[in-house]
């Protein structure tokens, strides 16, 4: 066999065996692109994003939109050949697997967390909302969850009102975990509750609950790590009621970033006029009850997601901005915000054409 055909059939075979362990070799990555984007002041599946009753509206034009990271599931074994493409592709972004994933969570643990951080986002974009409007919201502490075999399982339930513990007001969901803490294991802590089925009764009357109880409940030490302190087995809650209804229909999405775009598209809809002056804005960001706007993961496929649908703003958070500004999207303008009210002031520049007045990212 000539040596030139050797060599080419030996290339060839070398060739064929790396593509072959490219395929075979798994490696412990995940994969992170671009997900969908959808407008809060639009409809998506056939119905509003946004539904509000009791309360009057106003047409809205542009786009808010919320924006999504698509991951490869917590089951999904990566080959090598797919991560090399990955690390190449400028589009998407190969991170280690525990980066998605950590302490091993399951798909299903996953999906169950992500639903339940979207759950409570889209309760404090509503406060948030509305405290930019200047509109009042009630919020009380509650019991939140009841832990099985813990000292208070059966003596307090989910939903139940907590007024104060050892006749100390409460007044914020944390002071409940000082006050308890202030016990040694083993001593005994007085909770004032209004309990569930009093309350229910009373917010569907529109009245105040008249009627206390006092529950005593002795505490025990805890068992995770760090410092041993007392317990009583409860995860405190904040339960808000609103001056009129305001529901967020949009299914398969979980984790808290679309807060801040979903407070956006509250406060455009229930107020004359519209923010964007007709503008495609995207954008993303926790938010709190208070209305303070927090970094979430994935920026840069969120960027590139919005810009491809058509976005010219991005409403970036403040601590992404570095991160952002490193790689933008022909055409798309990167907006900091820090705030709802943030937001909203940047949103009015841009409305009015005053984008030379905008907080921009940049590097570093």
């Amino acid at each position: 066999m000539p040596r030139r055909t050797a060599t080419l059939l030996a290339s060839t075979l070398m060739l064929i065996a790396l593509l072959c362990a490219g395929v075979l070799i798994k490696v412990p990555y995940s994969e992170m692109s671009p997900g969908p984007t959808v407008n809060t002041l639009g409809d998506h599946d056939g119905e509003p994003v946004l539904q509000i009753s009791g309360r009057k509206t106003y047409p809205t034009t542009g786009h808010l939109n919320m924006t999504t990271v698509r991951v490869t599931s917590a089951d999904y074994k990566m080959n090598l050949a797919e991560a090399v493409y990955g690390w190449l592709a400028h589009d998407n972004i190969v991170v280690p697997h525990e980066t998605l994933y950590p302490d091993g969570k399951t798909e299903q643990q996953s999906t169950q967390e992500n639903a339940e951080e979207f759950s409570q986002s889209q309760e404090s974009a509503k406060v948030a909302a509305l405290k930019q409007l200047d509109i009042p919201v009630k919020t009380q502490v509650v019991v939140g969850s009841v832990f099985k075999d813990s000292p208070a399982e059966g003596r307090l339930h989910a939903g139940d009102v907590i007024k104060s513990v050892d006749g100390t007001a409460v007044k914020k969901t944390p002071d409940v975990a000082k006050l308890v803490t202030r016990h040694k294991p083993g001593e005994t802590v007085t909770f004032t509750v209004v309990p569930v089925k009093e309350a229910a009764a009373a917010e569907k009357a529109g009245k105040e609950p008249t009627r206390t109880e006092d529950v005593k409940i002795t505490t025990e030490k805890s068992d995770d790590a760090g410092k041993a302190r007392a317990i009583v087995g409860i995860q405190a809650g904040t339960d808000h009621t609103f001056p009129f209804t305001i529901d967020i229909k949009l299914a398969d999405v979980g984790g808290p970033s679309a807060g801040l775009m979903f407070a956006l598209g509250i406060v455009d809809k229930v107020t004359p006029g519209d923010l964007t002056g007709g503008k495609f804005v995207a954008g993303t960001g926790t938010i709190d009850d208070d209305g303070k706007v927090g970094p979430i993961g994935g920026i840069e496929m969120k960027t590139v997601g919005a810009r491809d649908k058509g976005a010219e703003y991005f409403l970036t958070p403040k601590d992404n901005c570095a991160t952002a500004a490193s790689d933008v999207p022909d055409g798309l303008t990167l907006v900091k915000v820090d705030t709802i009210a943030d937001a909203v002031k940047s949103l009015d520049k841009i409305r009015k054409g005053d984008t030379a007045g905008l907080p921009q990212c940049t590097k570093g």
